[in-house]
């Protein structure tokens, strides 16, 4: 009977309906879980026959998933993860070069002086032994803050370097979800746990390094990185690693037997932000503390050599430079006594002319490769200003990522996160729908009852 196929059609559509939104509520709280339905399409009737239709049937099981939402969150988390990994270094840096007693300037300041506390009485020997002990503190100050960039610049390789078993893994997996999806959707069966799945590894490779995804018709997903290479394309996945060639790693991407050679500083993501910060910040910020040792050790040294030791011979040098070594940079020459501060200019006891242009050394320029021309005595205060913008900078791009991952994340789940609510009033009118449909199979049976009877 007609009456009856329809009603079985429709408890069946609605038995369906009911598994889809129990699956919803099931994973109301997995992450990444996006939420299905399905899509009901009513039975058109036979050409020849004279009824309303043959029913109900499934169209199709529905995932509501947006592309265009999700490229957004991926986006999103490659501004995040370049922001969040360089900020616990800006911020370390920023508080022990700014700090009162820490600083290359308060180590600067004291050996100045000390100098001019010596023009008190250039021969006496507690004072030229003040001079000496503060040129030793401020050598060690200048060590300490290298040494401290040094130590981060093993750390950002380390941590560059750890990444990539991840992202390796993840962009494996993303190619074999790509082949499973192929195979199990060419027999009808429902893949949306694998794309969730899929989706969630692409989420943390986006994290890593800035990505373009493509979703093909055939269901695969192509990963590449904004420069164009390719990382994931079908089942065939890349590998990223770091070769090291005369001493400099460099990251290279390998994908079907062609080898990429990438810029780290700008693929994006966790990667390119630890990059861009170990070649933009602090390789420069290393490299002008070195050149302001070296430039103030050289200019102390030649004001020296160039005066007189209370005994009327020649002065030596004070300071050595050493570019080589990460704990001594600067240190005070080995053996230097209070005897050999030449503070006379013209051999006589007692005479402090090249003591006074010891403290003129502090007014003179130096060059700084980062900042140009600037008064010794104010490099310190520059580079750590510089320094401060930047981590200023970096805090307030890092907040603007924040809000904007967020906002990309509560978009993607307006459209494909389970809403409780919703599905407790779909799980009430599918009941509904179940209970009405086997209500109608009920009276259809009554009315064959009493057919039969009429017969009987």
């Amino acid at each position: 009977m007609t009456i009856t196929n329809n009603a079985l059609s429709g408890a069946l559509a609605a038995q369906a309906a009911l598994n889809a939104v129990s699956q919803n509520i099931a994973n109301a709280q997995t992450k990444g879980y996006t939420r299905q339905g399905v899509l009901l399409v009513a039975t058109a009737s036979d050409a020849s026959a004279n009824s309303p239709g043959n029913g109900v049937q499934i169209g199709s099981l529905l995932r509501f998933s947006d592309s265009y939402k999700s490229q957004q969150m991926w986006r999103a988390a490659s501004d995040l993860g370049q922001r969040s990994q360089v900020q616990p270094y800006l911020s370390q840096l920023e508080t022990v070069m700014s700090a009162d007693k820490s600083s290359i300037s308060y180590g600067v300041d004291n050996f100045f002086k000390a100098l001019n506390a010596a023009g008190v009485d250039p021969t006496s020997t507690p004072l030229r032994q003040q001079v000496i002990t503060a040129a030793d503190s401020m050598s060690q100050q200048f060590n300490s803050i290298y040494n401290l960039t040094a130590n981060q610049l093993i750390s950002v390789q380390q941590q560059q370097t750890a990444i990539l078993p991840s992202l390796n893994e993840s962009l494996s997996g993303i190619a074999a979800l790509n082949q499973q999806i192929v195979s199990l959707g060419a027999t009808g069966t429902n893949t949306s746990a694998l794309l969730d799945k899929r989706e969630q590894l692409i989420d943390s490779v986006a994290s890593q390094v800035a990505v373009e995804v493509i979703n093909n018709p055939d269901g695969t997903a192509s990963v590449s990185l904004k420069s164009g290479q390719p990382l994931v394309v079908s089942n065939l996945a890349a590998n990223l690693n770091y070769v090291s060639t005369s001493g400099a790693s460099t990251l290279t991407l390998t994908f079907a037997n062609t080898s990429f050679k990438l810029d780290d500083t700008k693929v994006g993501g966790q990667l390119g932000g630890l990059g861009d910060f170990r070649d933009n910040t602090l390789k420069p910020l290393q490299k002008s503390i070195s050149e302001i040792a070296e430039q103030m050790s050289q200019k102390i040294n030649d004001t020296l050599t160039s005066g007189f030791k209370s005994d009327g011979t020649a002065g030596v040098a004070m300071l050595s430079f050493n570019p080589t070594s990460a704990t001594g940079l600067l240190q005070v020459a080995s053996g230097f006594q209070t005897t050999d501060l030449a503070f006379s200019s013209d051999g006589t006891p007692g005479d402090s002319g090249n003591l006074q242009k010891l403290v003129d050394v502090k007014g003179q320029s130096i060059n700084l490769t980062s900042i140009g021309s600037v008064l010794l005595g104010d490099a310190d205060t520059q580079i750590v200003g510089k320094l401060g913008i930047s981590s200023q900078q970096n805090q307030s791009q890092l907040k603007t990522a924040t809000t904007i991952r967020s906002q990309a994340e509560d978009d993607w789940k307006s459209t494909s996160g389970v809403n409780t609510d919703e599905e407790a009033i779909n799980l009430v009118e599918f009941q509904n729908m179940y209970q009405a449909n086997m209500k109608v199979i009920a009276v259809a049976n009554t009315l064959f009852d009493s057919t039969l009877q009429m017969f009987g």
